[in-house]
């Protein structure tokens, strides 16, 4: 479904990423693992638009989906869910999921239908729909931030850092719902820190370092392996 081949982005004389080579297939759950720093989000913001590749490749379903803007890949059925959430705080809940499918905003019944499967996935954000965003607490914000990025309908989401910053039961619930929405028939690339929570629900992983893949393996063997392990799991 998405293939990065040798994907290179200079922010000036700085190579950020170098020479990146992954794929996800349709239905996968797949995490890239990596430190504060190694290049994960400059990945997700590449295949978002938002940078500029220097050299390189990006593919989904067989066409390149290099150089087009932002709402033309987001239309093409690439979604992100940024890290920090970057929720419109003064807005309420309803409103910042209507902003999440504007790309949709034609078709009244497929937002309608959108917005009750967001609230059937998390109904504490049916209950809150009226409160400002900022109000929420860190699991609701980040589950809201979750929701905004389903009501684009997107044939594959990208999660940038979800755990971060929440309670450990918190957590749990939302790598739970996470997998829901990947059995659910959408595509997932998650972008972790917490390697032993998100190989649990992987199929397959990169780890990046540097701007540079250095390993990949199934989820079985990234969890098994000693460097990972000690790096990312503390085991």
């Amino acid at each position: 479904m998405l293939k990065l081949a040798n994907i290179t982005v200079k922010f000036g004389a700085f190579e950020a990423l170098k020479n990146i080579n992954f794929e996800v297939n349709e239905g996968e759950l797949v995490v890239l693992l990596g430190a504060n720093g190694a290049g994960k989000s400059t990945i997700f913001n590449t295949i978002s638009g938002l940078n500029k590749v220097s050299d390189g490749d990006i593919q989904f379903n067989s066409k390149s989906v290099r150089g087009q803007s932002p709402d033309r890949i987001v239309r093409s059925g690439i979604v992100q869910c940024a890290e920090g959430r970057k929720l419109f705080p003064d807005m309420s809940v309803q409103e910042n999921l209507m902003m999440g499918g504007f790309i949709h905003r034609r078709h009244k019944t497929q937002l309608k239908q959108s917005l009750h499967e967001v609230y059937e996935l998390f109904p504490i954000l049916m209950d809150k729909k009226d409160d400002p965003a900022r109000s929420l607490s860190g699991g609701q914000q980040q589950m809201l931030a979750i929701g905004r990025a389903l009501m684009a309908k997107p044939k594959l989401i990208m999660m940038d850092e979800p755990s971060i910053g929440l309670a450990p039961l918190i957590v749990e619930q939302m790598f739970s719902v996470i997998q829901e929405i990947n059995r659910n028939g959408t595509t997932v690339l998650l972008a972790e820190q917490n390697a032993n929570a998100a190989l649990k629900i992987a199929n397959r992983g990169y780890v990046i370092e540097n701007g540079i893949v250095v390993l990949q393996g199934n989820s079985h063997e990234l969890f098994n392996n000693d460097a990972i392990r000690k790096a990312y799991i503390g085991a």
